[in-house]
């Protein structure tokens, strides 16, 4: 449907919800030679509640997430 972003809502007994955007090309810096590039990218929003999970840890977790996504091979080891 060509979402980009969303905000998800918790609902109980739910702590945590993860929701995803589309992917679409989107111009970057490059690296090397290239000054951009096109690459996919993808939005990934997530909610917490605060009363159960911190924050930092949340965005601990995305961060670990994000990291799975970009090199699915790491999920082989």
């Amino acid at each position: 449907y060509g979402i980009k972003s969303c905000a998800p809502i918790i609902r109980e007994p739910q702590a945590v919800a993860l929701a995803f955007g589309c992917l679409e090309n989107r111009i970057v810096p490059g690296d090397g030679d290239d000054l951009y590039k096109e690459s996919v990218m993808m939005t990934a929003t997530m909610s917490f509640d605060h009363r159960v999970v911190d924050g930092a840890v949340g965005a601990q977790y995305l961060a670990a997430f994000k990291a799975l996504v970009e090199s699915p091979s790491t999920l082989l080891l």
